[in-house]
């Protein structure tokens, strides 16, 4: 089993390099509108931000550290996040591209996918006529065709790169074999216990959403790491709250709690990315464990600045969610949640 959790700690990454400009006009690309969406979730209770960068005139996804250092320093003089970079970047970059933001600033933490895989963006090309910049169609287009890499030469890349950062890592994993790529780099003692395994379910490429793949990866987790190893889910799109709520009772269950009424559906259309953040410590509806808002609070064990540990962690990308207005035709960012949650209240976990 993993690690005892107490609080429950939110995290929000506010621009990613999945969508587009032409999706939504409330995609932050600019320094100064990243800056103000990850100030903006901290404020409403995020503990961590998770961030990318954009090419302030075109939108696309850029890992120039230059870019990262024109919002970073406005972020931390106006709250106290735990700032988590990508070294993921866009499947479009190279290894040593994606990895300078990580290398050259030294984050708290950094978040490392655990394999190459298909990573495809194509579906969403059907719900968009028209794109404001020539990259963005290519970019959806060509994702049928292409690989996000990462082997293991290039994550212990990343790992030995970042050895001396005190930089703790984000283990993402798509799917159950990039667990078994996370245990075979603690047995290779590149990644020190406990493990922060992220979990990420929906992405066309990788595990679906499916509660047996929620339980089928977290049984393996802790086959694979016992106790040492901290667990944190994220499900693509209209999937993440329904996620949430399964490893929320799942965790609840196992500690020998029960859910109190589980998550209340969203009554309206959150308008921005803080108003979601600050809707989540609402929704755990866990009994015994506060929302924590202060990223001092936050603990992660080896960090250099804040130890991150003992938590659940809900991450809200929360730029998946175009399917829910495409669909039903109301007005709104995409950094809203759906009203819907498929079957929350009905989950029922046995033994």
């Amino acid at each position: 089993m993993s690690a005892a959790q107490g609080k429950v700690i939110i995290t929000c990454a506010v621009t990613g390099s999945i969508h587009t400009p032409s999706m939504s006009p409330y995609l932050p690309v600019t320094p100064d509108e990243i800056a103000e969406a990850a100030i903006g979730a901290a404020k409403a209770g995020a503990a961590i931000v998770h961030f990318h960068a954009r090419n302030p005139k075109d939108g696309s996804p850029t890992q120039d550290p230059e870019l990262f250092r024109q919002f970073l320093p406005k972020v931390k003089a106006a709250c106290d996040v735990v700032v988590n970079l990508t070294t993921g970047g866009a499947p479009t970059m190279s290894i040593e591209e994606r990895l300078q933001p990580a290398l050259k600033l030294k984050p708290e933490v950094a978040s490392l996918n655990m394999g190459s895989m298909n990573f495809g963006l194509y579906e969403m090309l059907g719900r968009y006529k028209e794109f404001k910049h020539a990259w963005e169609r290519p970019y959806l287009a060509g994702s049928d065709d292409r690989i996000f890499k990462n082997s293991f030469k290039d994550i212990a890349f990343i790992l030995q790169s970042c050895a001396e950062n005190e930089t703790r890592f984000e283990i993402e994993c798509y799917d159950i074999g990039h667990l078994y790529t996370a245990a075979h780099f603690l047995e290779r003692r590149l990644v020190k216990p406990p493990l922060f395994i992220q979990s990420v379910f929906g992405i066309r490429g990788g595990i679906g959403p499916h509660p047996e793949d929620v339980l089928h990866m977290k049984r393996t987790a802790d086959r694979l790491f016992g106790d040492a190893y901290h667990w944190s889910v994220l499900g693509a799109g209209r999937n993440q709250m329904f996620i949430a709520a399964m490893s929320a009772v799942q965790r609840a269950r196992r500690a020998g709690g029960q859910p109190v009424d589980g998550p209340r559906p969203a009554r309206e259309i959150e308008r921005r990315a803080g108003e979601q953040g600050a809707a989540h410590p609402g929704r755990a509806g866990i009994r015994g464990r506060d929302a924590e808002r202060s990223a001092r609070d936050a603990e992660i064990e080896g960090g250099k600045k804040c130890r991150l540990l003992g938590f659940l962690f809900f991450f809200s990308r929360y730029f998946f969610h175009f399917r829910f207005f495409r669909r039903t035709g109301r007005p709104g960012p995409s950094s809203s949640y759906p009203h819907i949650l498929r079957g929350a209240r009905s989950i029922r976990w046995r033994g």
